[in-house]
């Protein structure tokens, strides 16, 4: 409860050196960092198994301190611009915030209604329009259009949740807590939002299939 009502800020994150944008959130007097950003900024890698979370960090003289060239904001310029990539980051964890919420609540049985899909459909959108507006490079525009395909992607998996919440149709996903994340659907969604974490705080735009 106290989780869900702290409000996540935007924030530059700096790690021996490396720095990088970040949602930073504050309960209690503790800061808290998305995992997965962490291990982006540091150059680290990130895996999962069953209950069981593995950060890896490189070593400290591995780790570059050297900070990164000044982006430009000219419109020529072949890579993403700053404003662009905090945005963007934004954007996924918005959209990482709303999933994650669909999930919880079918998984836990809660009720799903459109009105409350609209809230966080709201957020995440707030976000890609503000992304929208940063995009002054080539590559912003064409990380724009995989940030909206994601968002697309998570809206119409949203919506299919609704519509079988509406039908009463959710007793599959009650049958196990990995039915609803093993659809490919939600697979596709899952690897676009990592591939597009690890492209924006590369600074160069990539393309990759999952975001399409």
């Amino acid at each position: 409860m106290v989780l869900s009502q702290a409000q996540p800020e935007s924030k530059t994150l700096t790690v021996n050196g490396r720095t990088g944008a970040a949602q930073v959130m504050q309960v209690d007097h503790h800061l808290y960092v998305d995992v997965e950003v962490l291990a982006r900024i540091v150059n680290g890698s990130l895996s999962f198994r069953t209950n069981q979370i593995s950060l890896t960090l490189p070593c400290l003289g591995a780790i570059d301190a050297t900070p990164p060239p000044e982006p430009t904001s000219a419109a020529g310029h072949i890579g993403l611009s700053q404003n662009f990539m905090i945005a963007g980051i934004e954007t996924i964890s918005e959209m990482r915030e709303w999933a994650s919420a669909m999930e919880y609540a079918i998984e836990n049985s809660y009720t799903v209604t459109e009105s409350w899909a609209a809230n966080n459909r709201a957020s995440a959108e707030k976000s890609l329009t503000l992304a929208r507006a940063a995009a002054v490079t080539e590559s912003d525009r064409n990380a724009l259009q995989l940030l909206t395909n994601e968002f697309e992607m998570v809206r119409n998996w949203s919506d299919k949740l609704v519509q079988a919440a509406r039908n009463l149709d959710m007793a599959k996903y009650s049958t196990s807590p990995k039915t609803l994340r093993n659809e490919a659907l939600s697979q596709k969604i899952i690897q676009c939002g990592r591939f597009l974490g690890t492209m924006l705080g590369s600074a160069e735009f990539k393309d990759d299939p999952s975001c399409h």
